[in-house]
């Protein structure tokens, strides 16, 4: 099951089951990501508004433009890349469990990057 919307509040309804929920994003022409610090503490609040438990983060900085951060969560993932060149950034937001909301650290990476075009699409992975 995919829901996708365009500059519209997220209301995919979360999924209480044990398997998990993956929820992707294309932001385009949002506010910038200007330093490693700012991506590092993006990805940990998107962890905590998500109710997930963050395990170890890596961000790599490219020489020309971009950046890519992961943050291993108890629960799965979260990653960030950005294509400044194209005021362009890639979200993906993969956890398991009863107990998260990825939908809501998918709200606060909208609210705080405010971009002109989101598509956001809630994917249920693992059912049946």
């Amino acid at each position: 099951m995919v829901k996708a919307s365009k500059n519209k509040s997220i209301k995919a309804k979360e999924s209480k089951s044990p398997f998990s929920v993956h929820v992707t994003a294309d932001f385009h022409s949002s506010r910038p990501i200007v330093s490693v610090e700012e991506l590092k503490k993006l990805l940990f609040q998107a962890a905590k508004a998500a109710n997930n438990t963050p395990l170890k983060c890596c961000i790599q900085k490219f020489p020309v433009r971009g950046m890519t951060g992961v943050l291993v969560l108890a629960e799965s993932h979260i990653a960030i890349h950005t294509w400044p060149e194209h005021q362009y950034i890639a979200i993906d937001l993969f956890t398991c469990g009863k107990d998260t909301q990825p939908i809501r650290a998918m709200e606060y990476l909208k609210k705080i990057l405010k971009p002109k075009k989101a598509v956001i699409r809630h994917i249920r992975r693992g059912g049946v």
